[in-house]
Parts: C-alpha cells; sequence; structure tokens
C-alpha cells in the first residue's frame, strides 16, 4: 500500500512540474511568431566519426521556453550516436529570442538540424 502511495505521490508532482512548465505551442499555429536565434554553438566531430567519415544531418526538436533557452530535446533523425550526442550538447548552449504570442513570451516546439561535414 505504501509504494502505491508513493507511486501516485510521484505520478502527482510530475503532472504539477509538467503543467508549471505552460502550454507549448507549435509553429502551425499562425499567431505564433517563431524564436530566433541569438547565440549558435556550432557542434564537435568526434575522432571516431571522423575515422569513420561519417556525414550528414542530426535532426532534433526542442521547445525553447519563455526564457530563450532550449529544453526536452529529442533526437528526430539520427545519424550517428557520437555526432547525435554532439548536437544535443551544442544545443544546450545555443540561445533563442523566445517565441511570442500576441506579443507575449511562450514555449515554442521547433525542429533544428545540425550537419556535419568532413573537409577535405
Amino acid at each position: 500500500m505504501r509504494k502505491m502511495l508513493l507511486a501516485a505521490g510521484l505520478a502527482v508532482a510530475v503532472a504539477v512540474g509538467a503543467a508549471a512548465q505552460g502550454q507549448v505551442y507549435k509553429m502551425r499555429d499562425e499567431r505564433v511568431v517563431a524564436p530566433v536565434v541569438i547565440k549558435e554553438v556550432k557542434p564537435s566531430y568526434t575522432e571516431g566519426a571522423m575515422r569513420r567519415k561519417v556525414q550528414g544531418v542530426v535532426e532534433m526538436t526542442t521547445v525553447v521556453r519563455e526564457n530563450g533557452k532550449p529544453d526536452t530535446i529529442e533526437i528526430v533523425r539520427s545519424l550517428d550516436p557520437e555526432l547525435d550526442g554532439q548536437a544535443i550538447e551544442a544545443l544546450r548552449q545555443w540561445e533563442f529570442k523566445p517565441g511570442t504570442l500576441d506579443g507575449k513570451p511562450v514555449n515554442v516546439s521547433v525542429n533544428i538540424e545540425m550537419t556535419f561535414t568532413l573537409r577535405k
């Protein structure tokens, strides 16, 4: 019984935390103005990926919060486990002018692509 109550308490805490984060808008909502990148950090190539000559695109989705920080980063299209990790690490450092709805900052879900290309 005690374990069941503990699990129920955790579920409520998670739900309250999610609600505190606020609604997340999609870019397909015509009333939403997209976030704008103000600080972009490029991902690093790992030595292993360079040796394997891995090139391509990592596609991610993130929620740009009202404070302009990316949150809840997920890989939509993977390229390589090492480079996926580097892309996530770089995106965590980005900063945005937040998206808006009726002139007020809101949480907005956006897609981000990072391209990895080897130079000759």
